[in-house]
């Protein structure tokens, strides 16, 4: 079931609260998808995801390819019988200030972050949101 990223109950954010490695897919410049595992951090409340990585990855180069207005792209965890997919549109960024809030995000997630001077941030414009947690 879709749903607005900013009217989802408790158990649906808890889900994306807990520590789970998620699938990013974005689309190449020849067309193709391109799927890797990432951490992702979810802010319900401004509908924004957010995946770190280094400018020069594969992920990274597509996003930044689709220029300013952004790739649409998806974000999808499972847990057994839970999952859930955020649909949205992805830009890089690369502010000092975006990346370590991006950062703090991901330590409360995952764990803290390696040293990375490459360091972007995917930032996606959640949309949609699909389910069951």
């Amino acid at each position: 079931m879709a749903h607005d990223p900013r009217d989802l109950d408790e158990a649906f954010l808890a889900f994306w609260r807990e520590r789970h490695i998620s699938t990013l897919t974005t689309i190449r410049p020849d067309g193709s998808p391109h799927v890797v595992p990432v951490g992702v951090t979810f802010e319900p409340k401004t509908g924004t995801a957010r995946v770190i990585t280094s400018r020069t990855s594969r992920k990274a180069r597509n996003v930044a390819a689709a220029g300013a207005e952004g790739l649409r792209v998806a974000v999808c965890q499972v847990d057994r019988a839970r999952w859930s997919t955020l649909e949205g549109v992805a830009v890089v960024r690369d502010e000092p200030e975006q990346v370590a809030d991006a950062e703090r995000r991901y330590a409360e997630r995952y764990r803290t972050p390696r040293e990375n001077p490459d360091r972007v941030v995917i930032e996606i414009a959640v949309e949609r949101v699909l389910g069951r947690a």
